[in-house]
């Protein structure tokens, strides 16, 4: 019995360590760089790092990323756009343990918290016909709905970094 107590410990710290890490590793996937973007490293996807703080549009939205959003930054960058739906996937949190954070229009939004949203829908580049999908941060899911619609849509713009 006294032989086992020793192994069990360092079977115990081991798990512990790479807990430790994997979380650590985690933590330097998203870099908020201070003038209003949020790298991605792992996706190499640069992020703004609030949405454009109002209902809209997405025709609106869609211009609002390429020719509003880069006006307001400090950064050189002209190249933004409507995200994926994979993308908005990719900031969205899981984990049960994580509650998000409330957003400006009361919804509560489970998404990284170095980006900050005013509200849970985020429209993607993709559309079809008259209508676009968009992501909800509440629920983790996709939404089609008409590209006239604007109550709780929000734009969030992306761009590609090398």
């Amino acid at each position: 019995m006294m032989r086992r107590f020793p192994w069990i410990l360092r079977y115990a710290g081991a798990i512990w360590l790479l807990a430790f890490l994997s979380l650590a590793v985690a933590d330097d996937r998203f870099t908020d760089n201070g003038d209003g973007t949020v790298t991605d490293r792992q996706n190499h996807l640069m992020w703004a790092a609030t949405d454009n703080q109002g209902d809209i549009d997405w025709r609106q939205a869609d211009r609002w990323v390429r020719y509003t959003l880069p006006d307001t930054l400090a950064v050189p960058y002209t190249d933004w756009r409507l995200p994926t739906l994979e993308e908005l996937k990719s900031i969205y949190v899981e984990d049960p343990a994580y509650a998000g954070y409330l957003t400006d229009c009361g919804m509560r939004v489970r998404i990284i918290p170095q980006i900050r949203l005013s509200c849970g829908w985020v429209w993607t580049a993709q559309q079809q016909s008259i209508s676009a999908w968009g992501f909800h941060f509440n629920r983790g899911i996709r939404i089609k709905d008409r590209m006239v619609l604007k109550k709780g849509y929000r734009a969030l713009a992306v761009r590609n970094i090398q």
